[in-house]
């Protein structure tokens, strides 16, 4: 059976921006769009229908509005609608499984330059093995091939300790589709400030060196196999967290792995990619991989 670009519907204004990024990620993959809206039972309704207008007619109208809207917005677009009763977490996340990609609202924080990530966007992100792309309220089409050049970066960021081949994929693939440029972005940090005293700006310059080149070497492969995509190699000296999230000032789209692993405490994501849902502007692609 096809996959689906699924979207969580629920009325927000993030949502819209969502389903309307989902509906172009759709076009561009020439897949069916689901929009799917959780409806959660109140209780002692068992999720049944009931009093004049029910959580199930608003979700049916929900739903149709939306579809409405983005068949006029995206007539080249297969849109199909579904609802489903249940708490939203592991609702969501049994969607993510069953989707080529599912695509969530991000609530922003406004000028403080940061998002409200709620638990359940975060618990999602830590129970599905499939790619999962939040967006912010207000995102427009940059990225869309349809809109006015020039088309913004998709960045992604790679720990060349693990470089995983599923992020690079999805990242190389996503620049590929939208005619865009790839900002690949490596951090890297020196060595305790007592070695730096003796060694000073050669030492700096030598690791910079080195990891430069270590960054080509291990794009080189890809060059090959995307050589329509135009890679810019961005190795920075600092934190990983902040210097993708400084290189992902301009992008259209930011790619970020997640290392599926459990802990004491459960399922977690590690603290670049949360910095990364929390500050960057642009939708962020969340990829899973077993490394």
């Amino acid at each position: 059976m096809t996959r689906t670009i699924t979207v969580g519907v629920d009325g927000s204004p993030e949502s819209h921006a969502a389903t309307d990024w989902a509906a172009r990620e759709a076009r561009l993959r020439a897949l069916p769009l689901k929009l799917l809206h959780v409806c959660e039972p109140a209780p002692g309704t068992g999720g049944q229908r009931s009093g004049p207008e029910t959580e199930y007619d608003r979700a049916e109208r929900l739903l149709a509005e939306a579809a409405a809207e983005l068949r006029v917005r995206h007539p080249a677009v297969d849109v199909i609608t579904d609802r489903v009763t249940g708490a939203p977490v592991p609702a969501l996340a049994e969607a993510a499984d069953a989707a080529e990609l599912l695509v969530l609202g991000s609530r922003g924080l406004g000028g403080l330059g940061g998002f409200i990530l709620g638990s359940v966007s975060l618990n999602v992100i830590a129970r599905t093995a499939r790619p999962l792309v939040l967006v912010r309220a207000g995102e427009d089409a940059a990225g869309d091939p349809s809109a006015t050049p020039p088309v913004r970066p998709v960045v992604v960021g790679l720990d060349l300790g693990a470089a995983e081949d599923t992020v690079l994929e999805f990242a190389f693939e996503a620049a590929a589709r939208r005619g865009a440029a790839l900002r690949v972005v490596h951090g890297w940090t020196q060595p305790p400030g007592e070695f730096r005293r003796f060694h000073g700006v050669e030492l700096h310059a030598s690791l910079a060196r080195q990891q430069a080149t270590a960054l080509t070497d291990a794009l080189r492969p890809w060059r090959l196999k995307f050589p329509d995509v135009k890679v810019i190699e961005a190795s920075r000296c600092g934190g990983a967290a902040q210097v993708l999230v400084n290189a992902s000032r301009d992008a259209a789209l930011t790619v970020v792995g997640r290392r599926i692993r459990t802990g004491a405490l459960g399922a977690h994501i590690g603290h670049v990619t949360h910095a990364v849902l929390h500050h960057v502007l642009a939708p962020v692609a969340v990829v899973a991989h077993d490394r």
